[in-house]
């Protein structure tokens, strides 16, 4: 594996249940849902997201299962009857699966999960918008937000006690500040609540920015609070926090860097620190994905399509700095997506262009990855979402 040597260290700026949506909640403001508990059997479910409308495309949600011990996959078949389920997402309860619906009447799907394995569709909602490529669940599972790529807008629908989604609530386009250079647009890439659970920040490649909301949890809706502009041209794509909350972390596509971010729970604001390599800035240049951090915020992971490698940087100074460590490969071809599984010892990589998902053993101490098996094949792998 070729090392690459670090050449800097950049730090950020100073600076229960489910309730119904119309029932008032129960407990603090920003109480997570109750988790379910953990399943005996050996093996874990993993959900696989892809592109029907791709050639070589999947026909729906793959299933799988892996070994948290030997990070070995084996595939137990397709949920059909979704379009485009390109990125995924659970409950905090873990029952209820949701998934966007990347097309041009873009939606979201909420799906009940089995313990058999008999999941169920329980429905699907319009996003009010074009190429939904991002959805997340608010902390108290009262609410899912989604991200509409194409028509850079975000959505906000309910969510009932069955798991089942409303009506949209809201639907907020980012019409300003203008779009970068090169861009037709806004292009909302991804949308997420703050580790305090006060705000929902907005990534969107096409204006540069990432924009900060406050949700109201009784009604719905989205009130912009402030907002974040990278330097033109950056196309922040998508946002990672360190488990201080106190920082974040941006992968921009479209300048192949990354940017320390330091966050302030009281106000919401984002304050970008100066673009930092991703160590793929020679010839094959590189197109950044997805950071993701393990959970003791001692290290982080880049997934780099193009160069087809992993970054590896050392967290410093309680979050506020990232000291480039190295890159690995990959193991597959245009890596679009990183996540951990719940424990933090596994890395999955779901690579697009090879259909396939890697799977590496994370070194919590040291933050070495090594490779678990082959990789696990699945047509035109975008997602994977272990639990």
């Amino acid at each position: 594996m070729g090392v690459l040597a670090a050449t800097s260290v950049l730090a950020a700026p100073a600076a229960d249940a489910r309730p119904s949506p119309s029932a008032p909640a129960t407990g603090p403001a920003d109480a997570p849902a109750a988790p379910s508990r953990p399943r005996a059997a050996a093996t874990r479910p993993l959900f696989l997201g892809t592109y029907t409308s791709a050639a070589g495309g999947g026909t729906g949600v793959g299933l799988a299962t892996y070994d948290p011990a030997t990070g070995a996959v084996s595939g137990t078949g397709t949920l059909t009857g979704v379009e485009n389920p390109s990125y995924l997402a659970v409950h905090p309860d873990g029952g209820t699966l949701y998934t966007v619906d990347e097309q041009q009447n873009g939606g979201v799907t909420a799906i009940a999960l089995a313990e058999d394995g008999d999941h169920r569709i329980l429905g699907t909602r319009s996003t009010g918008g074009a190429g939904p490529t991002h959805l997340s669940v608010h902390p108290r599972g009262r609410w899912l937000l989604s991200a509409n790529y194409t028509s850079g807008s975000v959505a906000v629908h309910p969510v009932d006690p069955s798991g089942a989604l409303g009506e949209r609530t809201d639907l907020v386009t980012h019409s300003a500040p203008p779009p970068g250079p090169g861009q037709n647009g806004p292009h909302a890439h991804q949308i997420i609540t703050s580790p305090d659970g006060g705000h929902v920040l907005a990534v969107d490649l096409g204006n540069d920015t990432v924009y900060t909301y406050r949700l109201d949890t009784s009604a719905g809706t989205l009130a912009q609070v402030s907002y974040a502009r990278l330097r033109p041209g950056a196309g922040p794509r998508h946002l990672t926090f360190h488990p201080s909350g106190a920082y974040a972390y941006l992968a921009n596509e479209l300048d192949n860097t990354v940017v320390v971010c330091a966050y302030d729970p009281g106000s919401g604001l984002l304050t970008p620190g100066e673009p930092q390599s991703t160590g793929t800035d020679g010839a094959d240049g590189g197109f950044p994905a997805q950071l993701v951090v393990t959970g003791n915020g001692a290290f982080a992971y880049l997934a780099n399509r193009g160069p087809n490698t992993l970054t590896r940087y050392a967290v410093g100074a309680g979050g506020a700095t990232l000291r480039l460590l190295d890159t690995v490969p990959v193991g597959g071809d245009f890596p679009r997506q990183l996540t951990l599984s719940p424990d933090g010892n596994l890395l999955f990589a779901s690579n697009q262009r090879s259909n396939s998902v890697t799977v590496f053993h994370v070194d919590q101490d040291g933050g070495g990855l090594r490779p678990a098996g082959e990789p696990f094949t699945s047509p035109v792998a975008v997602c994977a979402l272990p639990l």
